[in-house]
């Protein structure tokens, strides 16, 4: 990177307060960054950042979250959507503006067995579009009539706000936000690793995908409408459900009349080596959700994309009272942004054009070789993941499988920074288990940066 950040060398200290006493970061403890100076992140190119101190590092967390596809500095991004700024900014997604019909129209071309999108602007608001269209058709559906429960799956994500929070199986991360929306049931994860019915694959019969019809049943089929779940867990330890999962949970769920809702928002637009997260498997969902690279974080943007037949459900008869209410009232202001949906065309052509899901695939491959080469290591418990989304989970005895302390995972993750590489951790969510190191770099990562990322860990482990 250039000498265009210079000037911010003069400068720098009064940023540095005011980021102290004006900004309240996300979730960092509140002590952590009134007493200490925080990275602040003033440049990026590729898959290189530049903080304000003018160190330099190699970001193998795609901005921090996993949403900077592309990765930074696409000026054909900035400028298509400054062209577009110039003729439309905004008009409420009441009305359609040009870009947004036509990245609606592309992402239908993207899951062809879908019919139709609504717009919004983050994650978590996708997902509570999903939850209230089960919701409303439990009510105004005669075939749906009082199925308005949701399943979701223990260690799985799904968003920040109260509703998105009741559906999400971190306990760390629902801890003191209570009480939570009530028609929320908790499912088994998947990994095998740490086999919630203490079974072992193969010889385990998928107990885990199975004893989602045990659930269902507790919680009585003609009261659940809706699964959620992450095709791989992200932020709860990036697990990888065995090939068996999927077709057994989509069957109990059409056995059922449960709608399959696919929380694409970390694994789609090719972080996993395919251009779905769900495409990884036999799998085929009612309702997908997606933000995060859908406009690869250069503006906020997400969508819930529906079968065809669901909505046909809200069609009604205007005129009609006992119908008239019957259509999906929903809104979203910031679905109407024409710059988002610019910068989301823009990102994914370049997704398509650089041919970067097979880089993610063939260049994540070599990841977790990589890192599956650290595995003699005394501390490194399990090494797992996909496509350019990989973790590493720590131990202090490969045996028992115990964690090592969440204090020494956050020196572990100085010791990688001092290397002057980023990666992540699951962070604030599983109790005693906080200790899952991820790596997930724009997809434009080559063999080269991964070595960069590799040896940056290797130097940390063996200095631990």
């Amino acid at each position: 990177m250039g000498n265009e950040t210079n000037w911010l060398e003069y400068i720098a200290d009064d940023i540095v307060r005011d980021d102290r006493d004006f900004l309240w970061h996300h979730i960092k403890p509140h002590k952590v960054f009134q007493s200490a100076e925080q990275m602040i992140i003033v440049e990026g190119k590729g898959l290189r950042v530049k903080d304000i101190r003018g160190r330099e590092y190699l970001d193998a967390t795609s901005g921090g979250v996993w949403s900077v596809m592309v990765g930074h500095g696409r000026e054909s991004i900035a400028a298509a959507v400054y062209e577009q700024l110039k003729t439309l900014g905004y008009y409420a997604g009441t009305a359609g503006n040009v870009p947004t019909i036509k990245f609606a129209a592309k992402l239908i071309e993207l899951l062809p067995r879908l019919g139709k999108v609504f717009f919004s602007n983050s994650g978590s608001e996708a997902n509570e579009k999903a939850f209230k269209v089960v919701r409303q058709l439990s009510h105004i559906d005669p075939a749906r009539k009082g199925k308005y429960k949701i399943l979701f799956r223990d260690r799985d994500y799904h968003g920040t706000t109260i509703g998105a929070l009741s559906a999400t199986g971190q306990s760390e991360r629902k801890q003191d936000y209570g009480p939570f929306a009530e028609g929320f049931a908790q499912i088994p994860h998947p990994l095998c690793y740490r086999c919630p019915m203490g079974k072992s694959y193969p010889g385990c019969n998928i107990e885990c995908a199975r004893s989602v019809e045990d659930v269902i049943l507790k919680e009585g089929p003609d009261s659940v409408g809706g699964c959620i779940v992450e095709p791989i867990t992200a932020g709860g330890g990036i697990i990888v459900p065995v090939p068996e999962y999927y077709p057994i949970l989509q069957e109990i769920c059409k056995r059922y009349g449960v709608y399959l809702i696919m929380d694409e928002v970390v694994c789609g637009f090719g972080r996993t080596g395919k251009f779905w997260g769900h495409d990884q498997f036999d799998v085929d969902p009612d309702i997908v959700t997606m933000a995060k690279g859908l406009a690869s974080s250069y503006m906020p943007l997400s969508a819930m994309a529906v079968r065809q037949e669901i909505f046909d459900k809200f069609l009604c008869e205007p005129n009609n009272p006992a119908e008239r209410m019957n259509y999906f009232r929903d809104i979203s202001t910031y679905g109407g942004c024409a710059g988002a949906t610019t910068a989301a065309l823009e990102s994914t052509r370049i997704i398509e054009d650089e041919n970067l899901v097979e880089n993610s695939r063939v260049v994540g491959a070599y990841l977790l070789a990589e890192l599956q080469a650290l595995s003699d290591r005394p501390i490194v418990g399990h090494v797992r993941g996909i496509g350019l989304f990989c973790g590493i989970e720590f131990v202090k005895d490969k045996q028992t499988k115990e964690p090592i302390s969440e204090a020494e995972m956050a020196r572990m993750m100085g010791l990688v920074a001092a290397q002057g590489v980023l990666v992540g951790r699951t962070s604030s969510s599983l109790p005693g288990n906080n200790t899952i190191m991820n790596f997930a770099p724009a997809l434009i990562a080559t063999r080269e940066d991964i070595d960069e990322i590799v040896a940056a860990v290797k130097a940390a482990i063996e200095k631990f």
